[in-house]
């Protein structure tokens, strides 16, 4: 299953559409003033299903994934000095890959690819394509990618 994360062009808030192969919108993505970035991720009826928050008052960015009301998880940048590098509380996922070119993989507890993240550097909005090996995935995936993509424009 391939998925188009796109950034709204004009929004206060982070606000994003998430596009399946035929162009029909699967998620909706809506910032929420908060401290720091909440994220509330809708599906194609408008119904909210998960929340990315971010954590305040941590030495490192921490951002903890809900589906409903229930905290599934969470991920935390790592402090590491030449390269970023993140560290995934939810089902033995790891995250591998190049940040800062936006090229990585979203690895489950056997190695094996749950998701591969590419950014698409020719548009006016950040722009990803997440390819997820299964569609029980997705949802979770997106909340990585989500988390990752807030990290780097808090960074920036």
């Amino acid at each position: 299953m391939k998925l188009w994360f796109k950034q709204r062009f004009f929004s206060w808030f982070d606000s994003y559409d998430i596009y399946d192969e035929a162009g029909q919108t699967v998620f909706t993505v809506e910032g929420q003033l908060d401290w720091g970035h909440r994220l509330h991720i809708l599906n194609a009826a408008g119904e909210h299903i998960a929340t990315v928050k971010q954590k305040i008052f941590t030495l490192l960015p921490r951002f903890d994934l809900y589906i409903g009301e229930e905290m599934i998880g969470s991920i935390q940048k790592e402090l590491t000095l030449f390269r970023p590098a993140f560290t995934v509380d939810y089902n033995g996922w790891t995250v591998e890959g190049n940040f800062l070119q936006w090229e990585y993989q979203i690895l489950d507890g056997q190695g094996m690819p749950v998701a591969y993240i590419s950014k698409d550097i020719f548009q006016w909005t950040d722009t990803y394509s997440i390819e997820v090996r299964s569609q029980q995935d997705a949802l979770c995936a997106l909340m990585v990618v989500l988390a990752i993509d807030a990290e780097k424009c808090s960074r920036d």
